[in-house]
């Protein structure tokens, strides 16, 4: 007599572990793929435009390998919120937000020359990285104490000697 409602329970537990495989293969594993697709995708436009790019960066932007290394340590960190000051034409800029594209981030960049600025608005978009960017024409003495701390990861590679004005200062989360 026990052993007719074990049956049951078996029975239904199996249909509905198998309804689940199903439900998981059909709505599940189709996304996991197209988001697969879509990083790799974007992953070929940005590194396709850095290589068009190599040993053409100027206006003092970071070397390759220093780009490297700050995707590396936003991937490796899982970083989510960045603040760059000091964006030039936007070498760093494209690394960093390559890296946050990872991890679901996000980075706010700060330049005060309108031209350089401009020029990296350009070539955010070319590498396909403008949704992962917030990029600000403006003077970061004054801009980063109003930024929405605090920052997980902070780059500042702008006027060496104003270094301590670009740091965000402390704020506690809500």
């Amino acid at each position: 007599m026990l052993d007719l409602p074990y049956r049951m329970v078996k029975k239904y537990f199996s249909a509905a572990i198998l309804g689940f495989l199903a439900a998981l293969f059909v709505f599940a594993i189709p996304c996991y793929l197209q988001a697969a697709e879509k990083e790799r995708i974007s992953d070929a436009k940005v590194k396709q435009f850095l290589d068009k790019m190599r040993n053409r960066w100027r206006d003092l932007n970071v070397p390759e390998t220093d780009g490297k290394i700050l995707h590396e340590i936003i991937v490796q960190n899982k970083y989510k919120k960045a603040l760059e000051v000091g964006t030039s034409t936007g070498h760093s800029g494209i690394w960093i937000a390559w890296a946050l594209s990872k991890t679901g981030g996000k980075l706010i960049t700060i330049e005060i020359d309108e031209g350089r600025y401009r020029q990296a608005l350009v070539n955010f978009k070319e590498a396909g990285l403008s949704e992962y960017i917030d990029a600000r024409l403006a003077d970061a003495h004054r801009l980063v104490n109003e930024l929405p701390g605090p920052f997980d990861f902070v780059f500042i590679d702008a006027d060496k000697d104003w270094y301590t004005s670009h740091v965000p200062p402390a704020k506690p989360e809500a």
